[in-house]
């Protein structure tokens, strides 16, 4: 089962996932793809673990998702925070974007545990003033679209308020 939650920046999306996850029953896996490259993302990660407490093992991986997505037993259920920022670090690390999607969307199906991924929803925003900008909005919605597709269950998450876009919460 995957699961797809999207929404704006600080729109209650995670918080949402978490909330979904935590009616399973399942061992709870948390993939986290940010990095404390500052301060202020290092306190933001604190902060998320310990809200989640110590009922969640936490892996964090900023790159390279498909095999870990691939190692993750059935019995467990995963929430990936998140696609955006994923995809963010591939552009940073000046890779090729578009191959790493495809990586990524393959492995999705290869992962033998119930799945959530959040990613943020860019498509409402003003076209950017800059080329890498732009690329980036491009290659970010063709994942989102990616990820939709293969989705059972795609909400919309704003306010704090889920919508569902495809299944039925």
């Amino acid at each position: 089962m995957l699961t797809f939650i999207i929404g704006g920046v600080a729109s209650g999306k995670s918080a949402y996932a978490e909330r979904l996850i935590m009616q399973t029953k399942a061992e709870r896996v948390y993939l986290a793809t940010s990095q404390p490259l500052d301060d202020e993302m290092t306190a933001k990660i604190a902060d998320h673990r310990a809200q989640r407490g110590p009922d969640w093992q936490t892996i964090e991986e900023p790159l390279n998702l498909a095999p870990v997505l691939q190692s993750i037993p059935e019995d467990r259920i995963v929430l990936l925070d998140c696609a955006t920022l994923w995809l963010t670090n591939w552009m940073c690390a000046d890779r090729d974007m578009d191959a790493a999607i495809d990586a990524f969307v393959d492995a999705i199906a290869y992962c033998a545990a119930p799945l959530v991924i959040v990613s943020n929803d860019l498509s409402g925003g003003l076209v950017p003033a800059d080329a890498v900008s732009r690329k980036f909005q491009r290659v970010h919605g063709q994942l989102n679209t990616a990820i939709a597709a293969r989705a059972e269950l795609v909400v919309q998450v704003t306010v704090g308020l889920p919508t569902a876009l495809k299944g039925t919460l």
